[in-house]
This record gives structure tokens, sequence and C-alpha cells, in this order.
């Protein structure tokens, strides 16, 4: 089994608008062959609340408006470190950078198959990486600025 083209018509828009408000890391699995439940998991990260947030409505929004599709359950707004879209077809999770890192969806959901992306979304690999790096850096700097 593999996810249905109303799948990939969502995971493509709902990918593209992430990397429009500048997401992380933005990846697709097919996991109809081990869910019953979706077709398949976008997984996207930001490296503060406020980016989560700002994610998460964008891609409700162009769901909503170029595809007609509301999610019918919407979770962990309160704290925006991990919020959860399900569309029935599709699971959007939209992670703080360090919820990221330490839940690593990743992990669990290798073995199924990557979802092709437009080029926008892919072009977000690595963006948490270089993110913490120059965090340090600037944090290094004025640290050795205090001293």
């Amino acid at each position: 089994m593999t996810a249905t083209d109303r799948s990939l018509e969502l995971i493509t828009t709902a990918a593209q608008a992430a990397s429009d408000k500048l997401a992380h890391d933005v990846i697709a699995y097919d996991v109809s062959d081990v869910l019953s439940i979706t077709d398949a998991f976008l997984l996207a990260s930001a490296p503060n609340d406020r980016q989560v947030k700002s994610i998460v409505d964008e891609i409700e929004e162009r769901l909503s408006k170029e595809l007609g599709a509301k999610p019918v359950r919407r979770e962990g707004d309160r704290d925006a470190r991990w919020i959860l879209l399900d569309y029935v077809d599709i699971v959007v999770h939209v992670q703080h950078s360090e919820e990221r890192v330490f839940y690593a969806l990743e992990r669990l959901w290798k073995d199924c198959p990557e979802i092709e992306l437009p080029a926008d979304a892919k072009a977000t690999r690595g963006k948490a990486e270089e993110h913490a790096k120059l965090a340090a850096e600037e944090d290094a700097t004025e640290f050795g600025e205090l001293r």
C-alpha cells in the first residue's frame, strides 16, 4: 500500500507552507504500510515557540484555502513545543527544535519510504543544525565579551 494522491497533495502543500515560514528540516514519510490510521507524516521544526505557531497557522490556512482540508484534531497549542495537526490522511508534527532532537521521530519512521517534497522544503534540511551552531557561536562571543 502507498499513500493516496490526496495524501500526497496534502503533504506537498503542507511542506511548502512550512518551508515558506522558514521551518527547519521538513521531511515526510509514507507510513501507510505500518499504520492503518493515516497515510503519511510530515515533520518540521523551528527554533522558537512563536515560529512553531506561525508554521502551524500557515499550514492550516493553506490546506484549508487551497485544498478545502481542515484538521479533525489539533493538539499542543498551549506550549507550542510540539503541535500536531491530524487531517486523517496525513498527520503534521511541528516541533520546537529541542523537542525534535529529544523525541527523534525520524528514528521511529526511518524504515518507511520518504515522500518526495518540493525543492523549497528539501532546502530546509540541516537548517536546525546550522541554527544551533550559529546560536552557540553567538553565545560564545557574547560570553567572551562579558569577561
